[in-house]
């Protein structure tokens, strides 16, 4: 799903009108359409509403919301902020459309003292700006958004949040941004909603379809997009009757040293349920000795060292390698990892500590292999790459970390971005906080760097694994709560997340090495 910034959601709504032969104001009408069925479905007949709308073309979608809300039965008070622009042509029309309906609906705000106060269990909808705003809201509207944030009660937002901007970090909080409770938008995500420093603005997102032209849309060679299940279905393609464990391939991962020997559990144990043939595990003496039992699907290699990884260990017999989980950051380690870099020429999977290691040693970031995958979570990115001032910025330093080093970088949080070496970032939609737990991401680099020995490029592992990564969070939540999930949980839906995505493509070709 393309992700489009203010001025190609321009382009698509004008290439609709061309390519359905309809005028902007039935655009508009489609618009408000889709905001009356989400609130319809939601809320009783006696709820009360009051709009605020702005002059411009998110002021006549709030308009034609109220028209259609008021003649189902629903109370509505529309304000119109007046400013010193003159109304759109479509906003004008749905004024007119609404006072033909009932001329005593629509209040005219030039001040203040023009809004009356809201009642409890009153809910405002804010349509003043939407996408496109480019400025913080200053005078009239400003003091408007102010009102709103005060007013103590749910607000929904249509389109954007007023003041919030769409494409670009919006500044500090003033209190002249509309703090939502549930945003309502068009079509296709913002970036702006992707971001944690905008939750507190947007509340829950929902997108929804007003037949823009879907093939224009997709036709779009943008920087950013949502990962669908499309995108990734090839992991769960059927396997061939005559496979067999060597098909699969034979993944490698470093982990594990004193204190941390559940990290290398979990990275084994999902990167075997991921479908990997065969697993080796690299591990210090101390945590050997429980691997047998713990995991006794893998294969084993114990480091001459009692608490740490510090061998120079072959590679040439593995189809991937995944390193970092519970590591550790010694200095044998870190000459270890060094070694292993140098040795290893396929794409890597570094994780935790691995990355730590190299945040420290960043002239050896020129020597890994392309396409291998980083997956830090952001204070792990911000070592590695600098302190960024905002979430769009940590974003534009990702991009150009994965440019720059031919690399897959992805940050892990809600909508996990994922930054590919050809400048492209995607963003993926599964998962939720329930996954914040210990070994939630020890989990994530077993089963990429599983995907990785089954032969999956580098972009369909990492992109596959954190969208079934998500999806196996996702089913754990509904079946124990959010509250009770722990890493093994994701692990064990594993099985249910794979039928689900094979739901979408069972005939993909299935990779073989």
């Amino acid at each position: 799903m393309k992700i489009l910034n203010a001025t190609e959601i321009r382009e698509a709504d004008a290439f609709t009108l061309v390519s359905d032969r309809i005028k902007s104001a039935e655009l508009m009408e489609r618009a408000a359409a889709a905001c009356f069925n989400w609130i319809s479905a939601r809320y009783r007949h006696d709820q009360r509403f009051v709009l605020f709308c702005g002059t411009g073309n998110n002021g006549g979608d709030g308009l034609a919301l109220a028209r259609m809300l008021h003649l189902h039965g629903y109370e509505v008070l529309p304000y119109i902020v007046r400013t010193s622009h003159s109304p759109s042509e479509d906003n004008s029309l749905n004024e007119a459309r609404l006072l033909q309906v009932d001329l005593s609906l629509v209040r005219n705000v030039f001040s203040m003292d023009d809004i009356t106060g809201i009642e409890p269990g009153t809910i405002i909808i804010d349509a003043i700006f939407g996408t496109g705003l480019n400025r913080q809201p200053e005078g009239l509207t400003a003091e408007v958004v102010l009102f709103m944030n005060r007013a103590g009660t749910e607000i929904i937002s249509i389109d954007m949040p007023s003041g919030l901007f769409a494409d670009q970090h919006s500044g500090p909080d003033t209190g002249y941004i509309v703090k939502a409770s549930h945003t309502l938008s068009f079509q296709v995500m913002k970036l702006a909603f992707l971001f944690p420093e905008n939750y507190s603005y947007t509340g829950t997102v929902t997108v929804l379809d007003i037949g823009l032209n879907q093939e224009y849309i997709d036709s779009h060679n943008g920087i950013f997009a949502m990962t669908t299940p499309a995108d990734v279905s090839m992991i769960a393609a059927r396997r061939k009757p005559f496979s067999h464990k060597g098909t699969f391939g034979h993944a490698l991962i470093v982990a594990g040293s004193s204190g941390k020997t559940g990290a290398a559990i979990l990275a084994a144990r999902a990167c075997l349920r991921a479908g990997a043939g065969l697993l080796t595990l690299h591990v210090p003496k101390s945590v050997f000795k429980v691997m047998p039992v713990a995991v006794p699907e893998a294969m084993f290699s114990d480091d001459t060292d009692w608490d740490c990884f510090s061998d120079n260990i072959p590679t040439d017999s593995y189809d991937a390698l995944g390193i970092g989980c519970g590591i550790g950051t010694k200095e044998e380690t870190a000459n270890a990892l060094k070694l292993l870099i140098q040795g290893y020429r396929y794409p890597t999977v570094f994780d935790a500590d691995a990355i730590n290691i190299l945040a420290e040693n960043k002239t050896w970031l020129e020597f890994i292999p392309p396409g291998s995958i980083f997956t830090p979570h952001p204070k792990e990115f911000e070592r590695l790459a600098g302190k960024a001032r905002n979430d769009f910025e940590r974003n534009a330093m990702q991009i150009e970390f994965a440019a720059k080093y031919k690399v897959y970088i992805l940050i892990k949080g809600m909508f996990t971005s994922i930054a590919c070496p050809d400048g492209k970032c995607y963003f993926n939609p599964t998962g939720n906080p329930g996954m914040a737990t210990a070994g939630s991401g020890d989990v994530l680099t077993g089963i990429i760097t599983g995907l990785l020995a089954q032969g999956f490029t580098p972009f369909q592992s990492c992109a596959g694994g954190v969208y079934l990564h998500g999806m196996a969070g996702d089913l754990a939540a509904l079946k124990l709560s959010q509250q009770s999930m722990i890493a093994t949980d994701i692990i064990e839906s594993l099985g249910d997340a794979y039928r689900e995505l094979a739901e979408t493509n069972n005939s993909a070709p299935t990779p073989g090495n």
